[in-house]
């Protein structure tokens, strides 16, 4: 499946800054954000551009629910956190899903414990959410797996995301992965190793692929981030997330793949990325200037 640009990019500016705004005030979405300071510095950030048809009707996300189903509780392959944003058992809209895959440290098999599964609260959307921080734009489903093995076999998160789409309200073009360290490495397979996978596109931080993936991965928008200094996983080496951007952007991507690099940072890259610290020194590469979340929209797949 290829990936279309929105489609409100044949509108001119103002028409669409007038569609956006109405369709915004019409749901009481929020207003993306325009400014960053840096010290007494102002700036204008880039404004995501998002089709919104298939978002613009959805509720606002005024507070939702996340719960933990420990291994085998469900028909599952993981164990794994669903939020569901506020407004979901009301209404019967179909929903943009994230899959958010944790680090090394956060595996655990909660089949005879259930609160190892409460692992996967400690960093990303998960931890967002627990402490009430979760703010997107527009609302979606996060489904956060918990892996008891050692690495996210693409078949298994393939599986996953197919339960997910039979038991939850989702939006099939609108299926986004991410995840750190460990997870970032799970994102950059899956979307790499499947030719079938769900991923509109994908968010790998702190993570290593290799050069097979490249031939599927060129066909998949990404943004990938990284630590400059980090000394568990080289960004430059070993197919890092400089080496794999490179590599990608060296075959002719539909979408050119973007990394962000932090400078003097190690292998912590997703708080700066998840928390959407744009005002944070030391960047190169790409600029971190945009909701990765908003980042995401602009994207989904062809029917």
């Amino acid at each position: 499946m290829n990936f279309r640009k929105p489609v409100l990019l044949k509108f001119p500016v103002i028409t669409l800054s007038i569609i956006v705004f109405v369709f915004s005030c019409t749901k009481e979405h929020k207003a993306i954000p325009k400014k960053v300071f840096e010290g007494e510095i102002s700036k204008e950030l880039p404004q995501a551009i998002i089709d919104t048809s298939d978002l613009y009707y959805l509720p606002r996300d005024t507070g939702g629910q996340q719960i933990g189903y420990p291994l085998g509780k469900t028909k599952a392959v993981f164990g794994h956190f669903i939020y569901t944003p506020g407004g979901y058992e009301k209404d019967t809209s179909n929903y943009p899903l994230i899959v958010f895959m944790h680090g090394y440290g956060e595996r655990g098999d909660s089949r005879t414990d259930a609160s190892i599964l409460n692992r996967v609260k400690t960093w990303g959307p998960t931890r967002l959410i627990e402490a009430g921080k979760w703010d997107p734009s527009y609302p979606f489903i996060v489904a956060s797996p918990q892996l008891v093995t050692e690495y996210w076999a693409p078949n298994e998160v393939h599986e996953f995301i197919e339960y997910l789409l039979k038991k939850y309200r989702i939006n099939k073009r609108r299926i986004y992965i991410t995840g750190l360290s460990q997870g970032g490495g799970g994102s950059w397979y899956y979307a790499g190793q499947r030719e079938d996978h769900y991923a509109a596109a994908i968010v790998p931080i702190s993570g290593r692929g290799e050069e097979s993936l490249i031939k599927n991965l060129k066909k998949v928008p990404i943004w990938a981030f990284h630590g400059e200094t980090d000394n568990l996983v080289d960004p430059f080496k070993n197919y890092g997330s400089v080496t794999m951007v490179e590599a990608i952007n060296a075959h002719n991507p539909t979408t050119p793949a973007k990394v962000t690099l932090y400078l003097s940072n190690g292998h912590n890259a997703w708080t700066r990325t998840y928390e959407n610290q744009f005002a944070a020194t030391g960047i190169s590469y790409n600029s971190f200037n945009m909701n990765i979340f908003d980042w995401m929209l602009q994207y989904k797949k062809e029917e």
